[in-house]
């Protein structure tokens, strides 16, 4: 059995109170955000063949009061190369203990996509689009992977919200130093650990909402 921690946030007497104070956000066209931020394989001196997904995480955000309700997130145990280099290590701050024993990336689909039904995502309840800190997770790491371990792709991750192109339009300018940049530009706190997926994740909703509250009405920026 592989444990995926879910995180449920119950929203208390000062989160209601934020509740009200955000009536005056825009509304939006999505019931739900889902922020993800994949970490992979990766060294230095040369390209691993192939790159594999070795963090999953993915914050629900919820689309009237940009708080997170939920948080979905897992290691991911790596096959192909399934030894860490010390530069993946460094960067990412994600040991070779933290990966080995994990679930492999097509048992994570499968755990990811449950918890996609239990949320409501898959039978129409509810709208929802994710959200991510350039094309990279969607366009071209998570096709990659699942087209070389035939993994089936579903349909839900073929469309999706790049911030960077978001901030842009709001902002005026595209953020050279991509996260750190963005929450500069917004004068955002850094949280946790750059390259940490889930601290990325929480960095992004940061950005999502504080572009929210100039009165950005998200709309998609790509689609496969």
């Amino acid at each position: 059995m592989y444990t995926v921690h879910t995180l449920f946030v119950e929203m208390s007497t000062g989160a209601q109170a934020a509740t009200a104070s955000n009536n005056s956000l825009p509304a939006q066209n999505f019931d739900f955000f889902l922020v993800l931020d994949f970490e992979a394989t990766c060294d230095s001196a040369t390209k691993i063949v192939p790159q594999e997904i070795i963090e999953f995480p993915v914050l629900k955000i919820n689309g009237k009061t940009f708080e997170t309700e939920t948080e979905f997130h897992t290691y991911v145990q790596p096959t192909a190369n399934p030894r860490l280099t010390p530069f993946c290590t460094e960067l990412t701050g994600i040991t070779q203990d933290k990966v080995d024993g994990k679930p492999t990336l097509q048992e994570t689909m499968k755990i990811f996509e449950k918890w996609m039904e239990e949320q409501g995502f898959l039978d129409g309840r509810c709208s929802f689009v994710f959200v991510t800190c350039g094309d990279w997770d969607l366009k071209t790491m998570l096709p990659g992977q699942c087209s070389h371990f035939r993994i089936h792709l579903p349909q839900y991750f073929k469309t999706w919200i790049n911030i960077k192109r978001t901030f842009q339009h709001v902002m005026g300018q595209y953020p050279k130093e991509d996260l750190m940049g963005m929450l500069k530009g917004l004068s955002i706190t850094h949280q946790g650990r750059h390259h940490s997926g889930i601290d990325d994740c929480r960095n992004i909703a940061n950005i999502l909402k504080a572009l929210a509250e100039r009165g950005c009405i998200f709309q998609p920026t790509y689609r496969l």
